[in-house]
């Protein structure tokens, strides 16, 4: 299985007890996320250190820790997709998600409910992939 992962989740992992990284740490599945992600997380560092409760420090060792876990896709590898995901979607900023599931046959991880009304792409929030691992599903 691959999942590609949404903003939300990627900050979520930041802090090390919240249910998705916990989650993150049990999938053996395959973590995929547009690079643009990366600059996302640090446009947004000072809000996630604050809220991960870790020193700067810790913090970029988790950073470097979690990624290290992630395969990281330029646009060219989705260029393709992104129209079709921009015209399905209420959010066009969520298309890289949609955009880079659809090129590789993939779902995509996310708490943004918005997301859940588009047709091309599975979508599973937290709860949802902790439900479908307890039922020993994923």
């Amino acid at each position: 299985m691959k999942i590609v992962l949404n903003t939300n989740i990627y900050f979520s992992l930041m802090k090390p007890d919240s249910s998705a990284s916990h989650l993150f740490s049990f999938l053996n599945t395959e973590f995929i996320a547009p690079t643009q992600l990366k600059s996302e997380l640090n446009r947004h560092k000072e809000e996630c250190l604050l809220k991960s409760g870790l020193s700067r420090q810790e913090f970029d060792m988790r950073m470097d820790a979690i990624e290290a876990k992630i395969n990281f896709h330029e646009v060219s590898k989705y260029r393709k997709f992104l129209q079709r995901a921009i015209k399905e979607l209420f959010d066009p900023e969520d298309s890289p998600f949609v955009a880079l599931a659809l090129s590789i046959g993939a779902l995509v991880w996310s708490n943004d409910p918005h997301l859940k009304k588009q047709k091309l792409v599975e979508v599973f929030s937290t709860k949802e992939l902790i439900d479908k691992m307890i039922k020993d599903e994923i």
